[in-house]
């Protein structure tokens, strides 16, 4: 399987174009037309998982958080972040980055988190909205069929494993050519009535150049009618989840709960540690300023890391409780993403290994 096949078919599950704007997402270092000789799934992409990945001779890396991020000034040996991407180019080792494409996926990090601290009943926290266009034209019904194979091979008119998906109605055209035009049909100063066809079709936003470029492209008409009517839907995807305990803990037991079942070292909770917690509102790395989100849902409590002094104590003043896990907990998308490649991969043709990390990239000692 060359590196261009993965990349399409994580496309297909964790769409690059779901992850912020501010993100760096996909092939960060390698060459598309490479063969895949094994992948190792990481949190983060540090010197010691370069090394894992030479030692077990894999060509691929799929980390978590972005290695080329904040910028890189040099590329030298010894050098910091630097000297990682050398080892990496020299090593002919492909680097895959999926962020907030994948806290986003409904399978992906948070739902990863949610189900290893026993939460059922999931939703997203915050739902997503999906923007896209139905587009129709009008066509004579003896070349619609030419122009909607040329939208069809240009990746258009699809819906999920669905390719092809056009919907068309029967109807009659007329128009009168005068001076200055140039028929296709017709004769100059007639008024003409054409058998045509309607056709619609779903398109992702952004397709609708493509979509009118080829629309006028090989339109018989010299001046086709084609409409784009912008419209959206909830997306499948979506920012943290929320769910529920199957019996309520107090917020004391349910921090220590949380410790265990990720094997963290330590956690930090602010709020009232002696309240009752049913449900669970979670977003992993980041998610301060969601915490109101979780508070308005119903959540009991807000999980998540890198809670700032003056966040805690807000969110303190305001009741609401939070417990911090750290940026680290994300880890657990190791073996979760090598159980969603394996998921994706399996009518494929796969014949190397794939592996998740056995180093810990935390940067902090607990002491």
């Amino acid at each position: 399987m060359k590196i261009n096949t993965l990349l399409n078919i994580i496309n297909k599950h964790v769409p690059l174009d779901t992850a912020e704007e501010w993100d760096n997402v996909g092939l960060l270092i390698g060459d598309k037309e490479s063969e895949v000789t094994g992948i190792l799934t990481t949190l983060d992409c540090t010197n010691d998982v370069v090394e894992e990945a030479i030692a077990l001779n894999y060509n691929t890396i799929i980390s978590h958080h972005p290695l080329i991020f904040k910028g890189v000034n040099n590329i030298v040996e010894n050098d910091g972040y630097g000297a990682i991407i050398r080892k990496l180019i020299k090593s002919n080792i492909n680097l895959i980055a999926l962020h907030t494409n994948l806290d986003v996926y409904k399978y992906g990090v948070n739902k990863m988190l949610a189900d290893k601290i026993g939460l059922s009943n999931l939703s997203f926290l915050n739902e997503e909205t999906h923007a896209y266009y139905k587009v129709q034209f009008f066509v004579p019904e003896e070349h619609k069929e030419l122009l909607k194979g040329k939208l069809s091979e240009h990746g258009l008119a699809t819906e999920g494993d669905y390719e092809h998906c056009f919907f068309e109605s029967k109807g009659t055209g007329n128009f009168k050519p005068v001076t200055g035009a140039k028929p296709f049909i017709g004769n100059m100063d007639e008024i003409e009535a054409i058998k045509e066809c309607k056709v619609e079709f779903m398109i992702k936003a952004n397709q609708k150049s493509l979509a009118q470029q080829l629309i006028e492209q090989y339109h018989p008409y010299e001046t086709p009618v084609y409409d784009f009517i912008s419209m959206t839907k909830v997306a499948d995807y979506g920012l943290g989840m929320i769910g529920e305990l199957d019996k309520p803990l107090t917020a004391k037991d349910f921090a220590e709960s949380v410790k265990t079942s990720l094997s963290i070292p330590s956690v930090r909770f602010t709020g009232d540690i002696e309240s009752t917690v049913k449900h669970v509102a979670i977003i992993g790395g980041s998610g301060i300023g969601f915490e109101y989100k979780a508070n308005a849902s119903g959540a009991d409590i807000f999980i998540t890391g890198d809670v700032k002094h003056h966040d805690a104590l807000d969110a303190k003043t305001n009741a609401i409780n939070i417990l911090d896990i750290n940026h680290y907990s994300e880890y657990v998308m190791k073996e979760g993403l090598l159980d969603l490649l394996h998921a994706w991969l399996k009518c494929k043709d796969i014949t190397f290994n794939i592996k998740a990390s056995t180093i810990n990239t935390n940067p902090f000692q607990y002491i």
